[in-house]
């Protein structure tokens, strides 16, 4: 049986937990990640023949690594690479969840996003056209109600399209004025250089630009690794010439 690898992401209460819970019932794993002393819990799933393992992220309102929590998250994202992404938005407060939403859709294409707590918001006489909102972003929006079980077997169908390459996105990237453009452009140049496309080189020269020393050591540290304690100048030089940071 194919196995893949969904990571949940959200902010705090937006019912990301609950999500995790339907889909894996009893079938999870508890502990911390590595080096840290933030909780990792982790589940499988099975669909049609297929075994989904869910990764619950800790819940962010960014990923700006400016706590363990969003360190975990944001590390976890680019650098373990899952299959899917699985975006979980507060249906009843949609505009502050969707800052979280435009941070990952600059970090990879393959993102899912659950409208949850749709029953509470049709209670408040919210009504959010889905069809509209996947234009907008660019990729799948799903609305559910976790605790109600309503929704996922649509999500399910939509998890198996994409990670079996079913399903194409075209996620909305935020664009900035032209002299910053220009910045981000000259540096993803010279990052794609270096990682290839082993990272997302627009979301890292937006990050590099706003001198993100925790993500520059650890791009460093995973450099000196794979080469052996052996970076090359290229890198080097890169990785060094962002530690004074632009502001964006």
């Amino acid at each position: 049986m194919r196995t893949y690898t969904v990571a949940l992401a959200g902010n705090p209460n937006t019912g990301k937990s609950t999500l995790f819970n339907a889909l894996t019932g009893l079938k999870q794993h508890t502990g911390n990640w590595s080096g840290k002393t933030v909780s990792l819990a982790s589940g499988n799933y099975e669909y049609k023949d297929t075994r989904f393992r869910f990764i619950d992220l800790p819940g962010t309102y960014s990923l700006f690594s400016n706590s363990a929590d969003e360190e975990v998250a944001r590390d976890y994202i680019i650098f373990e690479k899952p299959d899917v992404t699985l975006l979980v938005l507060d249906s009843t407060a949609l505009e502050r969840s969707l800052n979280l939403a435009l941070q990952v859709l600059e970090m990879t294409d393959r993102v899912i996003v659950c409208l949850n707590l749709m029953d509470e918001a049709k209670k408040k006489g919210i009504k959010i056209d889905a069809r509209k909102l996947t234009d907008q972003l660019g990729v799948p929006v799903i609305p559910i109600s976790a605790r109600n079980n309503d929704g996922l077997d649509t999500l399910s169908e939509q998890l198996l399209l994409m990670c079996t390459g079913q399903t194409r996105t075209t996620p909305y990237r935020m664009k900035y004025n032209e002299q910053l453009e220009s910045q981000i452009s000259r540096l993803e140049s010279e990052l794609r250089d270096i990682f290839g496309d082993e990272y997302p080189s627009r979301w890292l020269a937006i990050r590099f630009l706003d001198g993100d020393q925790k993500l520059i050591a650890t791009l460093k540290h995973r450099l000196s690794v794979s080469d052996k304690g052996g970076m090359t100048h290229g890198a080097a030089q890169a990785l060094g010439s962002s530690n004074s940071g632009h502001s964006c």
